[in-house]
């Protein structure tokens, strides 16, 4: 042995320096570990700014490379930073591991109202049954108040998604604004500018086309894009920035789904709220079967289908709109009534004094005294639909119907061309939908 021919204290000193040496490697190893855990932690249960976002080269080129395969628009590196994101699971899995087997997945779609979103969140936060599920949020772009809000929530699993071609993430070129297009009435041809009209006249406004190409790329991207939902066959509730939602709405539209295919078995959706967003329901003792409404509507993948293959029609339909889109000209060439169930008392509001994208950055701009004093009583608390309903049907209802010819804001040939893109995005390029044109 070393200590033989050494002295006593020499093999002392040596015995403290290597029992030294094991505690600092033993502290460099805990370290190591508990970064690596920490930035996995960071990576699974966070959604970064705009400025934390990875910035991979090798998959920004996978996603550069995908868009231009699909004939999309050229992506600026914000817009990739944004569909990266949209790959990020679900937060707050460590405090909500499992979702209900029969659970509703809730899809909340915003655009740039921060005080809408903190009503409808907190909302959300005191609804029945709100833990069990998936609550996706999608931006019409990035706003990092709105991100900030969501980032908030803690009462269940929430995936938020950002719109990568949304008009506000591109500064100067299409879909957002290019130098060198056609404003209000220019002529094209005069003015040797880019775009084409709708049928009154009119240019586009990226503003106000956001508003229909968020909700189609939503709902082909929730539908057929995300590996959350894109299995998911039972049904999905959509719902808005601007939605009061009852603490008994899940629990309604829960049993609203397992009733209609026995009360209403022609009913393609069900709704927590009447059609007319001025009314508050009947009170009566019946299920109502009455037109799609757009607040609080909930399908499942058959009714997706029926929708995804008439995407020339809603594409091309003048109007900035989805919903008047919708009634008035992909519902109608479904060939049969397109009737949705419901309640007698609603479970979600429509609320504030603002449209499209006005408010933001505009104290107490949008909502009365800056909140919203929504009544609740008992009954809104618990669940209120009864099995042993009849159904009352309301026929030849008024509102948007096939003739309409559409409010316009929707002409612009580059919109649509997009509109049918954000179609292909997760299918074949073999589809017969690929082989439409512009013709």
């Amino acid at each position: 042995m070393l200590c033989i021919v050494s002295s006593m204290a020499n093999c002392k000193k040596l015995r403290l320096k290597d029992a030294a040496l094991k505690r600092l490697l033993s502290v460099v190893v805990v370290t190591l570990l508990g970064v690596l855990l920490l930035i996995v932690s960071l990576r699974t249960n966070t959604t970064p700014g705009l400025s934390e976002l990875d910035e991979d080269l090798s998959e920004i080129a996978d996603i550069q490379s995908f868009s231009e395969q699909l004939n999309l628009p050229k992506q600026n590196e914000f817009s990739i930073r944004l569909a990266k994101q949209n790959q990020m699971p679900p937060r707050n899995r460590d405090l909500y591991p499992k979702l209900a087997k029969d659970h509703i997945t809730i899809v909340l779609y915003v655009h740039n109202r921060p005080q809408y979103l903190q009503v409808v969140v907190k909302s959300l936060s005191k609804v029945v049954g709100i833990s069990e599920t998936l609550l996706i949020v999608s931006h019409d772009g990035y706003f990092e108040e709105m991100n900030k809000i969501v980032e908030g929530i803690k009462f269940c699993q929430v995936k938020q998604i950002f719109a990568p071609y949304s008009p506000h993430v591109f500064p100067d070129s299409f879909p957002g604004v290019s130098s060198n297009d056609c404003k209000e009435k220019d002529d094209a041809g005069k003015k040797h500018c880019v775009g084409s009209p709708d049928q009154y006249g009119n240019h586009r406004s990226p503003r106000i086309v956001s508003l229909k190409h968020h909700w189609w790329w939503m709902m082909n991207t929730v539908w057929d894009g995300l590996k959350e939902t894109r299995g998911h066959n039972g049904h999905i509730l959509f719902i808005e920035e601007d939605h009061f939602i009852y603490p008994n709405a899940y629990r309604n539209i829960q049993l609203l789904v397992s009733l209609k295919p026995l009360k209403c078995p022609d009913c393609y959706a069900a709704n927590l709220a009447p059609c007319d967003v001025n009314l508050r329901g009947e009170g009566w003792d019946s299920l109502i079967a009455e037109r799609m409404g757009n607040v609080g509507y909930a399908f499942n993948r058959t009714v997706w289908r029926k929708i995804h293959r008439k995407a020339k029609e809603f594409c091309f339909f003048d109007d900035y709109n989805w919903d008047i889109t919708m009634w008035a000209t992909v519902y109608p060439s479904f060939g049969s009534p397109v009737y949705t169930l419901r309640g007698p008392r609603t479970s979600a509001v429509h609320f504030g004094k603002c449209g499209l994208h006005q408010g933001q950055g505009q104290t107490n701009a949008c909502i009365d005294n800056g909140s919203v004093n929504m009544q609740v009583d008992d009954i809104d608390k618990v669940a209120n639909i009864r099995s042993e309903w009849g159904v009352h049907v309301y026929d030849n209802q008024p509102g948007y119907k096939a003739g309409f010819k559409g409010w316009g804001g929707w002409g612009d040939d580059r919109d649509r061309q997009l509109c049918l893109n954000f179609a292909q995005m997760y299918h074949s390029y073999n589809t017969s939908l690929s082989a439409v044109t512009m013709s």
